[in-house]
């Protein structure tokens, strides 16, 4: 395993942290397709386009993000990349002002954006890889 090259899937996670810690749109880093799955802390959605309508909220509602990655790691195949992460996140609910704070953990699993080439680079159709399964979860203390 490793987290791969400047052009490869660990590449697009890492600009996927980027992206929601400056308030860019998330969408584009999801595959389009009714099968894309996304199980963030409370939630469970099914198909891009309930995964782009929450993510539009999300980031409609929220501000200051922090994203600390403490160990991505990130396996390459010809067509798809499987990631792992334990990463702290906290943000401000921006219609409330409270202010959040979870340690979590990532999985998933992306593949190849079409559009790109046989490397997995993109061609300025969106990322390079994109997210065809996302699970976000938190660890409960006993």
């Amino acid at each position: 395993m490793s987290d791969g090259d400047a052009d490869g899937a660990a590449a697009v996670v890492r600009d996927y942290y980027d992206a929601l810690r400056s308030g860019e749109p998330l969408a584009p880093y999801f595959l389009e397709d009714e099968s894309t799955v996304k199980f963030g802390i409370s939630e469970s959605l099914f198909g891009f386009e309930s995964v782009r309508e929450a993510l539009r909220e999300q980031t409609a509602t929220t501000a200051n993000w922090t994203v600390e990655s403490e160990g991505l790691v990130v396996s390459e195949r010809d067509a798809f990349a499987t990631f792992a992460d334990e990463v702290t996140m906290t943000w401000t609910d921006t219609e409330t002002g409270a202010n959040e704070r979870f340690e979590t953990r990532w999985s998933g699993t992306l593949v190849r954006n079409e559009s790109g080439d046989k490397e997995g680079n993109g061609t300025g159709d969106g990322p390079a890889w994109r997210f065809a399964t996302m699970h976000v979860s938190t660890a409960d203390e006993l």
